[in-house]
């Protein structure tokens, strides 16, 4: 990455899937990204329990002595329901309170495949950038093309114009973890003029009138 500013990235927040059913491919890809992770020193931060491909990168990471940290709402662990937590665990009320605490402690977002849950997850942080509530970088591991449909399906909405070039920047891609991790680091954030002078202030839930159209 020579002649390449390069992001400060301590702690990445991996939304992935719980399903036990999975691709050889895609656990072993999980593992690297784990350890990739680690080596770099970067820590994690995950939606907590054991099952699935959340169960596995936080499992790597935590091999190589690098802090993993699970968000997860209080209703998961009722009756050990996603297993035990590699590290150490938040509890929290609700599904958005906890995303907001991922996108508060995390320096950057990677999707792994997953079901809606990981969609939901990763299209709220693209939002959340899009509307500059944070400018961290966001990238998909595209294991054996899995993003294929969902990355041509973004292309076609910019193309529709439904999504700007600008915004289409926000999303990330990358075939290795090491590629992706890399993208994140050297990711420089452009936010919409327009947008970014939205006000988000928890101390008052009124915007400032804008006179644009937003093609959300």
């Amino acid at each position: 990455m020579e002649g390449v500013s390069v992001r400060k990235i301590k702690k990445i927040c991996v939304f992935c899937g719980a399903n036990s059913r999975k691709d050889v491919a895609f656990v072993n890809a999980t593992f690297h990204l784990g350890e990739v992770l680690g080596k770099r020193k970067i820590d994690l931060v995950y939606g907590g329990g054991k099952l699935g491909l959340m169960g596995c990168v936080s499992t790597a990471v935590a091999q190589h002595e690098r802090q993993v940290l699970g968000i997860i709402p209080s209703a998961f662990t009722v009756n050990n329901l996603v297993g035990e937590t590699c590290g150490k665990e938040i509890k929290v009320a609700t599904m958005q309170e906890r995303l907001v605490m991922m996108m508060e402690l995390s320096d950057a977002f990677i999707a792994l495949p997953g079901g809606f849950g990981t969609l939901e997850e990763l299209f709220q942080m693209i939002s959340w950038a899009q509307l500059s509530i944070h400018n961290k970088p966001i990238g998909v591991l595209n294991i054996n093309g899995f993003f294929n449909g969902l990355l041509s399906f973004v292309d076609h909405a910019v193309k529709q114009e439904f999504i700007t070039p600008r915004a289409r920047k926000i999303l990330i891609s990358a075939t290795t973890a090491d590629e992706l991790v890399d993208k994140l680091q050297a990711f420089r954030f452009e936010s919409d003029p327009a947008l970014s002078k939205l006000k988000w202030s928890p101390s008052s839930s009124q915007k400032e009138k804008l006179d644009l159209t937003l093609r959300l």
